[in-house]
């Protein structure tokens, strides 16, 4: 990635992390730069290093999750932060506590940073206009999920020489996408061109202004791409008549062994979890190809290098 290295910071200018928006090219080189010298501290026999000891990081969150949970927390503890953790189910949430008023219940125990994931969009802005505490988003509603596209276009990064002409086509769902739009955002940042596949009744109307390019047959997103990202088919709407069955999803826009062979460079990715079947098929998600299992990985890295580069005392000149 020589030929992207040009103009990066030495520190972000943001106290948060809400939404890639405002990141500059520069920004998200400075964390893919520092998520790599974190990535090597994970192949290390001590997995840990002692950079942000006395910091304590509360990871609120108010939706399921595995992978970004887990991996927030272990990010924390391999900086040798403290960590505490909250989630919804057992909370006074569940007694009508709002939401500011239990983040300065948590804040009040003297925590520094807040990791948040909450179904409302718009969450974590929220609480950094009314709390004092850094913000790290996890995940807010179907708007946006930073941390997964800095993920992604790092383990990206491990396979290309530039992000400058580099094809990107994401396929599936994405209308309720937090994923898609971080990474539609950080990949345009960075020079990539994108393209959007999915069915008309999962494609947002009017997405073209975000410099994407959308088309609705599979075949066409392939031929354009050196790596596609396939999202996961969120079963759970399968009700609202967005497809007709998940057999006619993955015939249509499922990536399968055969698309592996007429596509013999293409680099296959998903944000997980998978539905093995539906959005790729089985032999897919193994193939040598696929490298789902760096982007987990890479993760619990991209987080070590979010967290001490927005660590309290390391930001200057912020910009909120």
């Amino acid at each position: 990635m020589a030929s992207d290295a040009q103009d990066t910071p030495s520190s972000l200018p943001h106290r948060h992390l809400l939404d890639l928006s405002d990141y500059s090219a520069g920004d998200i080189r400075l964390i893919l730069d520092t998520a790599r010298e974190f990535r090597s501290v994970l192949d290390r026999p001590i997995k840990k290093v002692p950079t942000l000891q006395g910091t304590t990081v509360a990871n609120m969150f108010f939706e399921p999750s595995t992978r970004t949970k887990l991996s927030f927390g272990l990010a924390a503890g391999r900086l040798s932060a403290e960590t505490i953790s909250f989630s919804k189910s057992g909370s006074s949430v569940k007694k009508g506590e709002t939401l500011r008023d239990t983040a300065e219940n948590i804040l009040a125990m003297k925590c520094d940073m807040v990791v948040i994931r909450h179904s409302s969009p718009g969450a974590p802005h929220y609480l950094s206009r009314v709390t004092d505490a850094v913000l790290v988003n996890a995940g807010d509603g179907a708007h946006a999920h930073p941390t997964q596209a800095l993920l992604d276009v790092l383990t990206m990064s491990e396979h290309i020489d530039t992000f400058d002409g580099l094809h990107v086509s994401i396929i599936g769902d994405i209308t309720h996408s937090r994923v898609a739009r971080s990474n539609i955002q950080a990949l345009r940042t960075l020079g990539a061109e994108v393209t959007l596949c999915g069915p008309r009744t999962m494609i947002p109307p009017q997405i073209e202004h975000l410099g994407v390019h959308v088309t609705h047959h599979l075949d066409e997103a392939l031929d354009r791409s050196d790596i596609v990202m396939a999202l996961r088919i969120q079963l759970e709407r399968q009700d609202e008549g967005l497809f007709p069955s998940l057999r006619e999803y993955h015939d249509r826009f499922g990536i399968t062994t055969e698309h592996m062979e007429a596509h013999p460079d293409l680099l296959v990715m998903h944000p997980g979890p998978v539905n093995r079947g539906v959005e790729l098929a089985h032999d897919v998600v193994d193939h040598e190809r696929a490298i789902i299992l760096s982007q987990v990985t890479n993760g619990v890295a991209v987080r070590m290098a979010v967290l001490y580069l927005l660590a309290p005392g390391r930001q200057t000149d912020a910009a909120e």
